[in-house]
């Protein structure tokens, strides 16, 4: 089970940088309203001025994030000065937003100049005590061992030393020891009940989420470790090596350690995605909720004796099961077998052979229904999966979401399941079925370490087009 030590984290921050801003934009509107004696034209309401600059506090959310307020190395550092320093640009950039709203909207949300530097001071001062009293919560939390992440150190190295008595001596970062696989000679003297023989013994007696890597011995073997179990990796450079790596960058205590992320798809990138996500579904939801509801009363009035959506046993992000909803296509009788199974049982087993030289497809297969022949064809099948996004399962794009007989055809089927399963993806927008298994597969891990939100764009446009074409919808 990994931790949501870095998830919390960040949640903790941006409802806290939320509130803060709109108390600090809500403390200068009284101020200036009753505080300063000077006359002033101005027509809002506090509550209307605050629902205003709550329609705006998204955008400055995303302006701390570019700021890179949000990176844990930055929050928990010892020096309070990038940070501060931040803050401060954070908050003239907030309020620079909110002229610009004002500006084109015409709301006359600053009627004097002296209310635009009330709101800078308040926002800085604002978000700062809030970062102060989350930090206490984080790292009290932290102390009483809530979402902390166990951890294992590997490598001859001084830095396995220091970076053990660093987390043994540190509870707010985050981590707990667990194992370090490392020479006598280089384990603190009061840690050496941690010492295991072996990376591998270690994984087998620790639930481990992180490991920390300090020297280069065997980094690929100990990087594959970590993929094949969807484990945290850092390394722990040496100042020479320190410049050659490429990762977030973090303080466990005075130990810089580099994290090697599987896919750029994490942190911020993956809330923005989420996030997303949720918008669309609900949206599309909406726009094709009649639809859908015809679909399933034609398919029901069909087939009375079953139920119109199908739910398909699927892997998606961290080799995690879940029930892929579909409109049923399948015939009753076959769902839920393999092609063997299915062919075998209707007495034609020849047609096994046919079906997967051809890319697992057959024309006028005879297990799927006349309905089910035109929802494939339309993509309408697939709608059902729009809720499989709004409650998280899959993402609206990501690699297609594997059957568990499916996964040991994927050689890097670890790396692959780093990330959400999507309802689209690379693949399907570079020819679905007219392309071979392997390019299917090429593309999915190629997407996984490539990931972009431009990536993401394409792929969601060249998605609308490949359906509105009925291209390789078999």
């Amino acid at each position: 089970m990994r931790k949501k030590s870095d998830f919390i984290l960040r949640l903790c921050l941006i409802i806290g940088d939320a509130i803060a801003l709109i108390l600090s934009f809500a403390a200068a509107y009284f101020v200036r309203v009753h505080v300063d004696p000077r006359p002033y034209v101005f027509e809002s309401q506090l509550l209307e001025f605050v629902l205003t600059v709550i329609w705006v506090v998204p955008v400055m959310l995303i302006i701390i994030a570019t700021l890179g307020l949000y990176k844990k190395s930055i929050f928990l550092g010892k020096t309070r000065l990038p940070e501060r320093g931040r803050l401060l640009v954070a908050a003239i950039l907030s309020v620079a937003a909110l002229i610009v709203y004002d500006f084109f909207t015409g709301e006359n949300l600053f009627p004097v100049r002296i209310m635009a530097v009330t709101a800078v001071a308040f926002s800085f001062v604002f978000l700062l005590i809030e970062r102060i009293i989350i930090r206490f919560l984080i790292r009290m939390i932290f102390r009483n061992d809530y979402a902390v992440k166990q951890a294992i150190i590997i490598g001859n190295s001084k830095n396995t030393e220091y970076l053990a008595d660093s987390i043994t001596s540190t509870p707010e970062s985050g981590y707990r020891l667990a194992g370090i696989v490392a020479s006598q000679k280089y384990i603190p003297k009061d840690l050496k009940k941690y010492q295991c023989s072996s990376l591998k013994e270690a994984l087998r007696k620790h639930k481990v989420d992180a490991i920390f890597q300090t020297d280069e011995k065997s980094t690929e073997y100990v990087y594959k470790q970590t993929v094949l179990r969807h484990l945290d990796y850092y390394f722990v450079p040496s100042e020479t090596a320190l410049s050659s790596h490429f990762g977030e960058l973090e303080l466990i205590g005075d130990t810089p350690a580099v994290m090697v992320m599987a896919t750029p798809l994490a942190g911020f990138a993956a809330g923005v995605k989420r996030a997303f996500d949720i918008v669309f579904s609900l949206v599309a939801i909406i726009i094709t909720g009649i639809p859908m509801m015809i679909v399933w009363l034609i398919s029901k009035c069909t087939d009375f004796r079953h139920s119109p959506i199908y739910k398909d046993e699927r892997l998606t992000r961290y080799n995690r099961k879940f029930n892929c909803y579909k409109f049923r296509s399948m015939k009753a009788e076959y769902s839920g077998m393999t092609a063997e199974e299915a062919f075998t049982k209707m007495g034609k087993p020849e047609l096994i052979k046919s079906y997967r030289k051809n890319g697992d497809y057959m024309k006028d297969d005879p297990r799927i229904t006349k309905l089910g022949r035109f929802l494939r064809r339309t993509s309408i099948d697939e709608l059902p999966q729009l809720f499989n996004i709004l409650k998280g399962d899959i993402s609206l794009i990501g690699p297609r979401a594997l059957l568990p007989g499916e996964l040991r055809d994927y050689g890097d089927r670890s790396l692959l399941l780093t990330v959400k399963s999507g309802l689209t993806g690379f693949a399907q927008v570079s020819g679905r079925r007219d392309i071979s298994f392997e390019e299917r597969r090429a593309l999915d891990i190629y997407y996984v370490k490539n990931w972009s939100l431009g990536l993401d764009a394409s792929i969601f446009f060249k998605t609308i087009v490949t359906v509105l074409r009925g291209e390789g919808a078999k």
